[in-house]
């Protein structure tokens, strides 16, 4: 091995290789993760984080990369190879590690910036490719239950990005409908209209009746009973939920 040159050492190809190679690199600062991971940690403030990275088409573009960037594994301090690296190279959807949890939910981000049927494309990938109802069914580690309650809620359309809040952010269902019997007695229905594996897209939404553009639905909605009523469809539709008031809670405005 050569010697060891500073970071901001070399060519600007040289320098943006360097850096593309750290982005890879397990351990160290990051407990079975990296950078493409852990960068979407900031579950309470993701408007915060969309301003940093200069607005929305930059952050957008940025979780696009995660999907196209190679599943390229460096161990980093870890030395060898671990499941969670392991998991994400089977997985081949480049730098997205579903098998771990610090980077589960960054789909459900795109909803925060404008483009919620990157969310609903997605979310339904991730459920068609890497689960099933198999012995191998999970794409990874169980860990007390969250690759299993990823799932059930995905599937049923809704996610907890930020538990402290009282919103689950909208995704894609996998049922044409679902009820959900209450503790109180009463039944929520989430129903999707035309659902298939093609007609992932939300064309239009209502919440017992009245129209519905909002990216997220509040847990009073749910244990009240009603229905909520997609109709699905084969393209997205690029000028629904995307109001300010359509984007899941932030901290920031």
């Amino acid at each position: 091995m050569g010697p060891c040159h500073p970071a901001n050492a070399g060519t600007d190809e040289e320098r943006r290789v360097g850096a593309q190679l750290r982005s890879y690199i397990l351990g160290g600062p990051y407990t079975e993760g990296n950078a493409w991971h852990w960068t979407w940690s900031v579950f309470h403030n993701v408007q915060g984080l969309i301003d940093l990275m200069g607005g929305p088409a930059n952050f957008t573009a940025k979780i696009d990369s995660v999907f196209t960037m190679p599943n390229t594994v460096h161990v980093g301090s870890y030395g060898t190879m671990i499941h969670e690296m392991t998991e994400m190279v089977d997985a081949n959807m480049g730098q997205y590690a579903h098998g771990n949890q610090p980077i589960q939910h960054m789909i459900y981000l795109y909803s925060y910036a404008g483009q919620p049927w990157k969310t609903q494309q997605h979310i339904r990938e991730v459920m068609d490719k890497l689960y099933n109802a198999t012995e191998s069914g999970f794409p990874g580690d169980e860990d007390q239950g969250g690759m299993s309650s990823w799932y059930v809620l995905s599937a049923l359309g809704i996610y907890s990005v930020c538990p402290g809040t009282d919103q689950y952010v909208i995704g894609s269902p996998v049922f044409p409908k679902v009820t959900i019997t209450l503790e109180n007695g009463k039944k929520f229905i989430i129903q999707a209209e035309g659902n298939n594996d093609k007609n992932v897209f939300i064309q239009s939404a209502t919440l017992n009746g009245s129209d519905y553009s909002h990216n997220w639905i509040r847990h009073e909605d749910i244990t009240s009973g009603g229905l909520l009523h997609f109709v699905m469809g084969p393209q997205p539709a690029f000028q629904r939920g995307i109001a300010a008031e359509d984007k899941p809670f932030s901290l920031s405005k």
